[in-house]
């Protein structure tokens, strides 16, 4: 059960280039949840996915190197989500209009694998969450979110003092709730900006959800977080900047935000 929970907690990234497969998998009772997603390309071709036929034209012309296209995580979400496993060929034609034409592309995707059987609290700001197991089982910790959500939280209505709607969330909710709660039958802790710190304008009333499962383990290590967002085969990873198609600008850096400070706390 241990190493099922190291799978279940493990961040997924996965590649492919245009005209090969991709294939995500999760392990046995999860599935599928796409984080984030990148089609096109933004870096040079001998630092990865390199032309299949070095003399063809498509090489003698100048590639575009900020290239992308907009549509690559809906299509993740459309041919992946919620399921076991999916497997389907990468090129221009599944992504619609070619941004770059002559331009060899990529698909990058992270996902997470959730388990089928999983709890999902809330807590409104200030208000006490408190997370249990049965007996003999504890604690591990799948995702913490602290702030505002694009689609916020039944439980806490959203309310601000005449300012709009703004999704924000803090950078360390994740690594501060391994830190409570990780590997303990139960935990209590306050959705508090004294607790988490504030992410947003003020006034704006926030929430804290977290998902978490039970194991009968006690040895459960943290989740495994990967500081680099890049396949291990590139040696000069570049950074992703605005090019790059998050769920949301604020949801690409809270997910980025999170695993560098966690990966912080686990070393």
């Amino acid at each position: 059960l241990a190493g099922y929970i190291s799978q279940v907690l493990k961040n997924y990234t996965d590649h492919a280039c245009d005209g090969e497969y991709i294939s995500l998998r999760c392990p046995h009772r999860t599935t599928i949840s796409i984080q984030s997603s990148f089609y096109g390309r933004i870096v040079p071709s001998h630092q990865m996915c390199p032309p299949r036929y070095p003399h063809s034209y498509a090489a003698l012309i100048k590639e575009d190197v900020a290239c992308s296209v907009g549509t690559s995580l809906q299509k993740m979400l459309d041919e992946c989500q919620d399921r076991r496993s999916c497997q389907f060929l990468v090129n221009s034609r599944l992504f619609g209009a070619d941004p770059c034409p002559g331009t060899g592309k990529y698909l990058i995707v992270w996902y997470k694998c959730r388990p089928n059987e999983y709890k999902n609290k809330a807590a409104c700001e200030d208000d006490k969450l408190r997370l249990s197991c049965k007996k003999s089982m504890v604690i591990a910790i799948y995702s913490a979110v602290f702030g505002r959500t694009q689609g916020g939280s039944l439980e806490c209505p959203y309310q601000s003092l005449g300012m709009p709607m703004i999704e924000c969330q803090s950078a360390t909710a994740l690594q501060i709730m391994i830190k409570r709660c990780h590997g303990k039958r139960s935990c209590n802790i306050y959705a508090s900006t004294y607790e988490f710190g504030d992410p947003c304008y003020p006034g704006i009333r926030k929430h804290l959800n977290v998902i978490y499962t039970c194991g009968r383990s006690a040895t459960f290590y943290p989740p495994e977080i990967t500081p680099s967002l890049f396949p291990v085969d590139e040696t000069q990873p570049p950074a992703f900047n605005g090019s790059m198609e998050p769920v949301g600008v604020s949801t690409e850096m809270a997910l980025l935000s999170n695993i560098l400070a966690a990966y912080s706390f686990i070393t």
